[in-house]
């Protein structure tokens, strides 16, 4: 076990309709110490290639609570006008409905303790999204 006074968080997105990364989504992190205890913004990245976020900010000794916030609406634009280039047929908006993307931001809210890390992947797709505590 870590002796850390601090708990540290990392992410990577899946494009779960795809079976690849997602590439280019930004992701916010923010932290609070104590469920009464307003937000505080640390910050941001984007995902690599590989759809990981491998430089969040660290977290403030203290912190009880964290929050990532996942721009995911223009990934899923990005992704519709690049799947219709490579699929002339394909209408660019095909899965993304009338009224564009159906989750434009995604928020994960989550409790830590000093010491531990917290690796939080998000499974995406058009329709939904799942997380959890990975490793």
């Amino acid at each position: 076990m870590s002796t850390s006074t601090t708990a540290s968080v990392s992410t990577h997105i899946l494009d779960t309709s795809a079976g690849r990364p997602a590439a280019g989504v930004a992701v916010h992190l923010a932290a609070r110490a104590g469920r009464a205890a307003d937000w505080r913004a640390l910050g941001g990245s984007a995902t690599d290639a590989d759809g990981r976020c491998k430089d969040l900010p660290a977290l403030p000794e203290g912190t009880t609570h964290v929050r990532l916030d996942f721009a995911v609406e223009r990934y899923f634009e990005n992704s519709a006008h690049q799947q219709a280039d490579a699929q002339q047929d394909a209408p660019a908006n095909r899965d993304s409905g009338a009224a564009g993307v159906f989750f434009p931001e995604v928020t994960v809210t989550f409790a830590v303790t000093p010491g531990e890390h917290y690796h939080v992947p998000l499974l995406l797709n058009p329709f939904g999204y799942s997380v959890y505590r990975g490793s």
